[in-house]
């Protein structure tokens, strides 16, 4: 049965109990999974390229504008202190869900991957899934690996496959559209197929929009076999936090959840009845990455990163020891 991963992104806003209270509503809702992002606005890097953008005469974006001032600041009212993933490590024991992170700069790592992880399981961001000195630097602590593919080349996917395997990791690839959010007709979820020939376990991390389009691409990825679907999670309103609009509520959550119970019999007529344009999120299994794609693997690629004792900084592809 597909395993559901609740992503609690930013969407508690930095406030202790909406943070307890999302986990305590993903796991009466119907989540496998709980998962919390591991982010340092001290991390976050300035690109000065980034601070204007830019646009080309015809209109097309060459380079993200994202200045940093206004970034650093949203984001360190977000922090979540080590003793805050203790915590949400012990309420995600509490309520009888797998606590995960996603850990953003290198040298986080040691001090995260010490905790009292009940599993040792780590999900690895889109914009990692390439940083083979960070992948390295996980297996140290951690066992078995959920590895979101977005916005990466099929030769470095491969590439990743081959790591994990002489790592003798344990590791699941999830197909995921970096496009914030993406359309049904972006999906490709025939990818899953692709990526079945490289790891023991596929799945589907999904950014569509929910007001628009509910929870049609999860679907039809369980119906499809994925072995995870992960999606963002928000008991707010969605226009309270940037990610709302790609969050899923408690009710469609347990709708979910409910859905992949189902047998696969039902699950087809049920996607036939509900979905009837569904085949168009198959898609292709592969293809290459689409403009805004690839803008996105620029900024957020290398958007945060370690100090390196210099006044500069450690990527998490870059293969440098730590300071």
């Amino acid at each position: 049965m597909t395993k559901i991963i609740v992503e609690l992104c930013q969407n508690h806003k930095g406030d202790h109990e909406t943070f307890e209270r999302m986990i305590q509503s993903a796991a009466e809702n119907g989540a496998d999974y709980v998962k919390m992002q591991t982010i340092f606005s001290d991390d976050l890097t300035k690109r000065e390229r980034f601070e204007e953008g830019e646009t080309l005469p015809d209109g097309t974006v060459k380079t993200i504008k994202r200045p940093y001032a206004a970034e650093f600041e949203r984001l360190s009212k977000l922090d979540l202190s080590l003793e805050e993933h203790t915590h949400f490590i012990e309420t995600c024991k509490k309520f009888g869900v797998t606590p995960l992170t996603t850990i953003f700069a290198r040298h986080r790592i040691s001090a995260v991957g010490i905790l009292a992880w009940p599993e040792k399981v780590v999900k690895v961001a889109s914009y990692d899934c390439a940083s083979w000195p960070m992948l390295k630097e996980l297996a140290k602590y951690f066992d078995r690996f959920i590895i979101s593919t977005g916005a990466t080349h099929d030769e470095e996917i491969k590439k990743t496959a081959e790591l994990m395997q002489g790592l003798g990791k344990s590791f699941s690839f999830l197909h995921c559209v970096t496009s914030y959010p993406n359309t049904l007709d972006m999906c490709h979820l025939s990818r899953m197929e692709w990526l079945r020939k490289l790891a023991p376990e596929v799945g589907w991390s999904d950014h569509t929009l929910v007001e628009r389009d509910g929870i049609k691409a999860a679907k039809v990825a369980v119906m499809l076999g994925a072995d995870y679907v992960e999606r963002h999670f928000t008991i707010l309103a969605k226009d309270e936090t940037k990610d709302g609009p790609v969050s899923i509520t408690p009710a469609k959550l347990k709708e979910l959840s409910g859905f992949r119970r189902l047998s696969k019999e039902e699950q087809r007529l049920s996607v036939e009845r509900e979905i009837p344009e569904w085949q168009t999120l198959l898609g292709e299994p592969t293809r290459p990455l689409g403009h805004v794609e690839l803008l996105n693997r620029d900024y957020y690629r290398g958007r945060f990163a370690s100090p390196d004792g210099k006044g500069g900084w450690i990527y998490n592809w870059d293969d440098k020891p730590l300071v």
